[in-house]
């Protein structure tokens, strides 16, 4: 009787869905399966998760891949997520309420107050990036100030990843990536006592979970595993947060190599073989752990909820999105003059600038533009936003791409035309799960991780640039670059008007003349 295939699992918990994929260790894919998950809108600029019914998710996920995939050897499994926000447990390890989403923006008024008062350069110090209302410290402060009754009843913290490997292990622990966006210096990969007490913040650090290297793994429980379907005590590695897992799906992990997501929020990262090469003061950077290399990273707020946004909009929404992008491709370079801003995350834009106020806008526009170049224009203005972070990062020439968006072709074709870079797009679906899928396999293989993420990576599909549309692009990044840059002081005002109403009702009758 012949053995069944060896494979490994890959969990990813997005901000809107949890995916899982079963690969057999030569790449191939042997199911994967896909649940949404529901972030929930409690009050203005508010973004939230029931950490529990992520779970759930997970379970479900995981069960419906590892069941299609059928008779298979599974030994090792990775888990990866979505990053930052506040995910608090009490002293038994149990929500002490829903997470709070990196996307929240209930802090955008402290980071404006840490910017003049010095800690929000404190943190840009140690830990390399830029402060923004989803990151942990100041939601802290936040909750403290708004919230004292769930912050007192929490004990620890544990972002998406680690939480869902807390229930597959018992056993609370985080990563150096992960730990990058709280209070670590990114140099050493530890946790910074220096930044804790520059931010005032010793009441918080018994929150802190320790750090253990990515491919460090923890037997998978008796309970768990009969949760999910899967042997008990096969190892779950520590993981990735999933912007880091999605470059080891990648490919991606030698100093000068870049790759891009394109998914609910935008990445545009490139690796370097230590902090001291970090060249801008106004992106993200992660330790990997690995020999003190870094990820230099630029993650503008809003991807994806752009296009939903739009497509929603203009009434789309029941049409498919191969209908959509042909309406958009169908509209010529340019987009008949109109320009998107794409600026429409609550939380305000952290990259390639820090604004908790920016906000989306087309401009341009008459009473002869058609929604084809509505549509269009979103499009090319996520891709100007990608070309503004590759100009602030320095680089060019290839660059890898994955996430939801990587699969319209429209939009690969239009990054490899604004970029100038030649673009090669994963052919193979879930490339954070992927990414940890490869540290489960080094760790229980003995190979090194980008060995192990070669075989598991699949084709690469190319897109060039189009020389002849550069330089009509390159005249429209410009007028792209100049308008944002205008309206942008007026940003903090236009937010005020959202609520100018709130206390003035419209009337309800006419009153005669």
């Amino acid at each position: 009787m012949s053995q069944p295939p060896v494979a490994v699992v890959g969990i990813d918990a997005g901000t809107t869905a949890v995916k899982a994929t079963v690969l057999a260790i030569d790449g191939t894919e042997l199911a994967t399966a896909r649940t949404p998950v529901e972030v929930t809108r409690p009050g203005p600029a508010q973004a939230e998760q029931s950490m529990t019914e992520l779970w759930h998710a997970v379970v479900r996920t995981v069960r419906e891949a590892v069941e299609a995939a059928g008779d298979v050897a599974v030994p090792p499994a990775g888990v990866t997520g979505q990053g930052d926000g506040a995910w608090l447990l009490d002293e038994h390890h149990e929500p002490v309420g829903p997470a709070i989403l990196w996307l929240d923006g209930r802090a955008t008024d402290r980071v404006r107050a840490w910017e003049h008062d010095g800690r929000a350069a404190a943190i840009r110090r140690t830990t390399g990036s830029t402060l923004f209302p989803g990151a942990l410290p100041v939601l802290l402060e936040e909750l403290e100030a708004t919230r004292p009754d769930l912050l007192g009843r929490a004990r620890h913290h544990a972002n998406c990843k680690d939480w869902i490997r807390l229930q597959l292990t018992g056993v609370l622990a985080t990563d150096a990536s992960e730990a990058s966006r709280t209070y670590v210096d990114t140099a050493t990969g530890t946790y910074s006592a220096d930044l804790v007490d520059a931010l005032g913040h010793r009441r918080f650090a018994e929150l802190l979970p320790p750090i253990a290297p990515a491919g460090a793994h923890r037997p998978l429980t008796p309970a768990a595993a009969d949760t999910l379907g899967l042997p008990a005590g096969i190892p779950v590695v520590t993981g990735l947060v999933d912007t880091a897992a999605g470059g080891v799906g990648l490919g991606v992990s030698t100093p000068g190599q870049t790759y891009a997501i394109i998914g609910t929020t935008a990445f545009l990262g490139t690796v370097h073989a230590t902090r001291a090469d970090v060249g801008t003061d106004v992106g993200i950077t992660l330790a990997t752990g690995q020999d003190g290399a870094v990820l230099e990273c630029l993650c503008p707020m809003s991807g994806t909820p752009n296009l939903d946004w739009v497509r929603s909009l203009l009434g789309r929404g029941a049409e498919s999105w191969a209908s959509v992008e042909a309406e958009a491709r169908a509209v010529p370079a340019g987009a008949g003059g109109v320009l998107y801003l794409p600026y429409g995350a609550e939380a305000g834009e952290r990259a390639p600038f820090a604004d908790p106020h920016a906000s989306a806008s087309w401009v341009g526009l008459s009473t002869e533009t058609t929604p084809g170049q509505l549509l269009r224009a979103v499009y090319e203005g996520i891709a100007f936003s990608l070309r503004e972070c590759q100009e602030a990062l320095g680089v060019g020439g290839t660059v890898r791409l994955c996430g939801g968006a990587a699969t319209s072709e429209l939009l690969c074709q239009l990054l490899a035309a604004i970029t100038g870079c030649t673009i090669e797009r994963a052919s193979a679906a879930e490339l954070g799960a992927r990414g940890v899928a490869a540290h489960a396999l080094a760790a229980v293989t003995g190979t090194d991780v980008p060995t192990a993420a070669a075989r598991l990576l699949g084709e690469l599909d190319v897109f060039r640039p189009e020389p002849g549309l550069r330089t009509a692009y390159d005249t429209r990044f410009a007028a792209f670059v100049a308008v944002r840059d205008a309206i942008r002081p007026q940003w903090p005002a236009l937010r005020g008007l959202r609520t100018l109403g709130d206390d003035h009702p419209s009337p309800t009758h006419k009153e005669p003349v």
